[in-house]
């Protein structure tokens, strides 16, 4: 059922007319199209989303012009959704309240680079600050699937992790964020700086308790990076091979994906490379690691059917494109039916419970792989391709995995946490409490917040006050 957007008074064409040179955007059809993601990869958000429309479209170019936006619209008390490039999965940039969407694709700089480390403005593509930071031998430490397409403000507001992740862990981890920039949305707006442990009040929160304007993001060493699809017999083999992979620390690798049969079915311009019923893995490795890597290959029984060097990776599509949520995209644009889950699993170098899953579900929960660290070890993440029938199912296979030992962080969901650790991050509502006191930010998509201002109406004492 989609949801009803509250009722509104608001004169969208005087407000328009507030923001002065700061260009505004009415266009039905542009409003339409900045005001959504990926969400229709959900069943679930695509009966609950598709209909919501910001009322109007801001572009700032700069943290002047975001000041001045923020002053108009807390003084009208207009909802806000801060926007990136909108390849997020979960409604995290859609408008539940409409109002106005700040898309922020303009403030694209990238302002200095050291070694080790670059300032960068939210609009920044994560390719383009890539491009310019290679130059001095670094690059970013993980990024999306959408790598050409997503922006760095996007994916620290709504990612998680990623290419990368294997060797530096996840957003969460300390030392992957050093400092943001952000505007509050206060009576008088201002301008914060959050260092150190201080990033993961913003963090990950899309962008419901302020708006970031700078990121200060440290870089890891540029590798060249090679492309290398590897085919076994079996699942678990497979499997097995990517622990094993993850594992060894000596080899230098960037990106562990494992693909049960049919998904590389899916992935129709790697045909040639993906054999009937083989269960494949899409690997980046450091050239220097390849010819020990290939030896592991071979303890496995794996075949490498695919090869590119990093000279040869650079044109056409990356291999990563097929990875990560790319893969739910591959699948889907072959049966629309499908849908996927995000699955944490604990450390396990037996892969016992992958393999309980693997064999529990069958053909209907079909098997996807991510290693990453974390705490210092090799963990396997699921993205399962799921053959969805109806709400019910979903949420059976859903209780299944979680009776059973594993973490899903819900992609069928809009709400913050429910779609993450399944834990309300009091240091997050708090601060949204402090700099955004009327509760503009991205209104709805925050549990901790709407049961804050449950407990505040009931005249209850919470722990967010």
């Amino acid at each position: 059922m989609t949801l009803a957007r509250p009722a509104t008074t608001t004169d969208w064409d005087a407000l328009a007319q507030a923001f002065g040179t700061i260009e505004t955007i009415r266009d039905l059809n542009q409003r339409e199209k900045l005001s959504k993601d990926y969400y229709y990869f959900s069943p679930v958000l695509q009966g609950q989303l598709a209909d919501l429309v910001a009322d109007l479209v801001v572009r700032p170019t700069g943290e002047e012009e975001v000041l001045a936006v923020a002053k108009v619209c807390v003084e009208a008390r207009v909802p806000v959704t801060v926007r990136g490039a909108g390849t997020g999965n979960y409604g995290q940039c859609i408008p539940l309240e409409g109002g106005v969407v700040l898309d922020l694709s303009k403030m694209n700089a990238v302002k200095r680079v050291e070694p080790g480390v670059a300032w960068v403005e939210p609009g920044a593509k994560l390719a383009a600050i890539d491009k310019v930071t290679r130059e001095t031998g670094w690059e970013l430490r993980m990024y999306p699937s959408t790598y050409r397409t997503a922006t760095i403000g996007g994916f620290i507001g709504g990612g998680s992790g990623g290419i990368g992740s294997i060797t530096y862990g996840q957003l969460r981890d300390r030392g992957n964020l050093n400092a943001v920039r952000v505007v509050t949305f206060e009576d008088n707006p201002r301008v914060i700086e959050l260092r150190g442990d201080e990033v993961h009040k913003v963090n990950h929160a899309y962008g419901t308790n302020g708006i970031i304007t700078e990121l200060e993001i440290p870089l890891g060493p540029a590798y060249p990076w090679a492309e290398v699809i590897v085919t076994f017999d079996d699942f678990m083999t497979a499997a097995r091979f990517g622990q094993a992979l993850g594992d060894a620390d000596g080899l230098i690798k960037k990106l562990i994906s494992i693909h049960a049969w049919p998904i590389p079915s899916y992935f129709a311009s790697l045909q040639p490379y993906l054999p009937e019923g083989k269960a494949a893995a899409l690997l980046m490795v450091a050239e220097p690691s390849l010819e020990l890597f290939n030896e592991l290959v071979k303890e496995f029984g794996g075949t490498i059917t695919y090869s590119k060097s990093a000279q040869e990776a650079n044109k056409g599509a990356p291999l990563a494109e097929f990875t990560w949520n790319h893969t739910t995209l591959h699948a889907r644009s072959v049966d629309p039916s499908l849908t996927y889950l995000q699955t944490l699993l604990p450390y396990d170098p037996k892969l016992e419970r992958v393999q309980h899953f693997y064999e529990h579900f069958g053909d209907e929960v079909i098997m996807h792989l991510e290693y990453l660290r974390m705490g210092g070890n090799t963990i396997p993440a699921a993205l399962q391709i799921v053959r969805y029938s109806t709400p019910e199912r979903l949420a059976e296979i859903i209780r299944y995995h979680e009776d059973n030992g594993a973490l899903i962080a819900n992609p069928h969901t809009y709400l913050l946490e429910d779609g993450g650790m399944k834990k309300v991050d009091a240091v997050q509502v708090a601060f949204k409490a402090e700099v955004d006191p009327y509760g503009l930010l991205n209104p709805g998509k925050m549990r901790g917040w709407l049961e804050r201002a449950e407990a505040l109406t009931n005249g209850s004492s919470s722990e967010y006050t």
